[in-house]
């Protein structure tokens, strides 16, 4: 189905409309209208991974660097990911209508605190075609219209799954105006977006450090924020070898484009003659480039000076800052100074220092023993997610469907009038 509004203003507006439609479904036809969804993206798998085929050909033409093709790219097996992350969205609970507080006021008046839909929900992100599938699914089951702006870099992918999803919609006998977009607007659509109050109740920014600051400065609708990712792993003075050297290479590996991989290892003075020889060189074994301090240099000539500028970097490539530290506290001082407060993990035989890392870390996700690849929705449960936010006020952490709710009170009342 083509869209049907052909200005900003009218696509917003009918997004808003059929938020009314979207958030009055019950659970079962919400898991019914996505069960569609997923089974629409399967059958179009084809033509996605051909439209998917054109944006690599000009993201490689445009030099847009290897994460982001890598965040860009979709074959037939991860187009059958999305369609089975929208089936697991469409089983899980639905958040609209829980009851959340409720209390009898002396006069007898019942009050109940449940969760509502926000209504509509946008979203800004770059050549993540993921995102389209997977923020679409969570509004929708949660009773929401969405508005995305998904980027130039997937232009041709996204145009082709909000089609794909708009047909289900459609052939479910529901109003296809629940999932916009605003991408062949370009930069105006985003302007549009951000300024949409009113018209959107919330925006959730997905991308570079740069483009979250630029839609959290510039909108005039409230933003729930998802940050950079310069996220450590320390390893303590008692930590396991074979866990340090394992969690190390599956955070910094296994994805090094995605926001949760490792950036920064730090390694407590007392364990670099222990930890360093293995650790460095299984890292270069897997091709990382380590940019080491002075101590850390030491130990492999393949590592490269550190500059300051490391300690800060969000490098989403299989690039690797690593300092030795003097203890726990230099290393949580390192953490508070760098971290952009999106996850953190420790590697440690001691419950004492684990407690405190657990304690004094101020991020969204902290973790003893185990991989930073461990935040994420899927990971956590919730089928797919919104983004991981990294603010404080409403939602923080991976975001599921719960976060696309807010809430309103209701109240019974016989006649109560106040005294």
């Amino acid at each position: 189905m083509t869209l049907t509004a052909v200005s900003v203003d009218d696509r917003l507006r009918l997004a808003k409309d059929a938020a009314r439609e979207v958030g009055l479904l019950d659970s079962a036809a919400k898991t019914a209208m996505l069960r569609a969804i997923a089974d629409a993206i399967d059958a179009a798998s084809d033509e996605i991974v051909a439209a998917n085929a054109d944006d690599l050909a000009r993201g490689r033409e445009s030099d847009i660097g290897d994460a982001l093709l890598d965040r860009l790219r979709l074959d037939a097996t991860r187009v059958a990911a999305l369609a089975a992350a929208v089936r697991d969205v469409a089983e899980l609970p639905d958040p609209v209508g829980r009851v959340l507080d409720q209390r009898t006021l002396p006069n007898g008046l019942q009050l109940e605190k449940v969760a509502v839909p926000f209504g509509v929900v946008g979203s800004i992100y770059e050549a993540r075609p993921n995102v389209t599938v997977d923020i679409a699914a969570l509004a929708l089951r949660s009773g929401n219209a969405v508005v995305l702006r998904g980027g130039s870099a997937a232009q041709s992918t996204n145009a082709a799954l909000v089609r794909v999803m708009r047909d289900a919609l459609e052939a479910q006998g529901l109003t296809p105006e629940a999932i916009q977009t605003v991408d062949d607007f370009g930069r105006d659509g985003a302007r549009a977006l951000m300024n949409a109050r009113g018209l959107v109740d919330v925006l959730v920014p997905r991308g570079s450090a740069g483009l979250i600051e630029t839609v959290v400065t510039e909108s005039t609708v409230p933003v729930i924020e998802t940050g950079a990712g310069v996220v450590h792993v320390y390893l303590d003075a008692t930590a396991n070898a074979d866990w340090a050297r394992d969690i190390v290479l599956n955070a910094k590996t296994q994805r090094p484009s995605v926001c949760n991989a490792v950036e920064t290892v730090l390694v407590h003075r007392d364990a670099a003659d222990r930890l360093l020889p293995d650790l460095l060189g299984s890292l270069a074994e897997a091709g990382v480039r380590v940019h080491g301090d002075e101590t850390a240099a030491g130990y492999d000539p393949r590592v490269v000076a550190a500059t300051e500028e490391d300690w800060a970097t969000e490098y989403l490539s299989l690039d690797l800052a690593v300092r030795v530290v003097d203890d726990l506290d230099t290393a949580l001082e390192h953490i508070r100074r760098y971290s952009t407060h999106h996850t953190e993990s420790i590697i440690t035989d001691d419950e004492a220092s684990a407690s405190r890392f657990l304690a004094e870390v101020d991020s969204a996700v902290v973790l003893v023993n185990a991989s930073t690849r461990f935040t994420d929705g899927s990971e956590f449960g919730f089928g797919a997610e919104v983004g991981i936010s990294t603010q404080k006020l409403h939602a923080r952490g991976p975001m599921g469907l719960a976060e696309l709710t807010s809430t309103k009170w209701l109240g019974r009342g016989d006649g109560q009038v106040r005294a």
